[in-house]
């Protein structure tokens, strides 16, 4: 089945209480359009042009959904499986749009921002000045509603729930793994990347719109508590938190548990052998709270 965005089946905020624009059953597949984060109708054709979007005053991302799951309930783990994502044929990175302490430090606040304007195309993104990058598409945001009543920023993301993860590594091939949060599940899928460095550096990727298509399961149990994921790179666990610290303290601790159930040892052995297999990684840095991700890659240890 197909899930088009329109303003009937799209939203820029996250509640419970946004009825649900399509219900599957578990382990049914749809193929999910999103538009760019800011919900461009058209691309830009120069740069920093003010374009018709799905919402002219938006409030967040544009999102598509929410989708519910039949029969998810809190306690269970919504299993989202990228079969594949296929990005538009254009899109945008904007940097310096906002002053912030980052903009601050690097000395680019209180003048324009720059736009690079993306042609898609055969893997690869060509800008305005004929610089090429290779693509590697992925969403931003895959996410549920907080339990709480109201309606809820999609910026930062959530250890309830996910959102605006903006990792990398969830290319196609991955599963993101969720605990639901509300009844039915609510997923919100969009903010399609074409490209990003880890840390999302500039606050924007190569921002474009987004074909995903996409299997959604449930799991009572999965490998570890909280948000993970396995990705054609390897094993991922997260910390979302306003302290890097403490961020990056939450990835590697629900990677330590991982590593305790895959190889039998006990916490501290975990932590050692964690030592010359983990990767450590600023997922980013653009959402005012910090995401840190652990990868653990799968040949990594024989």
């Amino acid at each position: 089945m197909d899930l088009e965005p329109s303003p009937d089946t799209t939203t820029d905020v996250l509640s419970r209480d946004t009825p649900p624009v399509l219900t599957v059953d578990p382990g049914e597949t749809v193929r999910v359009r999103s538009l760019d984060a800011h919900g461009n109708l058209e691309p830009q054709r120069t740069p920093g042009e003010r374009c018709p979007r799905m919402f002219p005053e938006s409030r967040g991302h544009c999102l598509t959904g929410p989708i519910a799951v039949r029969g998810a309930r809190p306690g269970d783990v919504l299993a989202v499986r990228l079969r594949s994502l296929r990005p538009d044929g254009w899109g945008f990175t904007v940097a310096a749009a906002k002053e912030n302490w980052l903009t601050r430090r690097l000395g680019v606040a209180g003048g324009d921002p720059a736009w690079l304007l993306w042609e898609l195309r055969d893997g690869t993104g060509t800008n305005q000045f004929g610089q090429r990058v290779r693509l590697a598409p992925f969403l931003g945001v895959i996410g549920l509603p907080p339990d709480e009543p109201g309606e809820h920023s999609t910026i930062p993301p959530r250890p309830e729930g996910g959102g605006n993860i903006d990792c990398r590594e969830l290319v196609a091939g991955s599963t993101l793994y969720l605990p639901v949060t509300v009844p039915e599940a609510l997923l919100h899928l969009g903010d399609g990347h074409a490209a990003q460095g880890d840390g999302e550096v500039a606050g924007t990727a190569i921002e474009c719109g987004m074909t995903t298509e996409v299997t959604l399961d449930l799991l009572t149990e999965a490998a570890v508590p909280g948000i993970h994921a396995e990705t054609p790179a390897g094993r991922v666990t997260f910390g979302f938190h306003t302290d890097l610290n403490e961020a990056s303290a939450t990835a590697l601790d629900a990677m330590l548990t991982w590593l305790e159930a895959l190889h039998g040892v006990d916490r501290t052995t975990a932590l050692a052998l964690a030592g010359p297999t983990v990767d450590l990684r600023v997922t980013q840095i653009a959402n005012g709270t910090w995401g840190v991700h652990a990868l653990l890659p799968w040949d990594a240890i024989g």
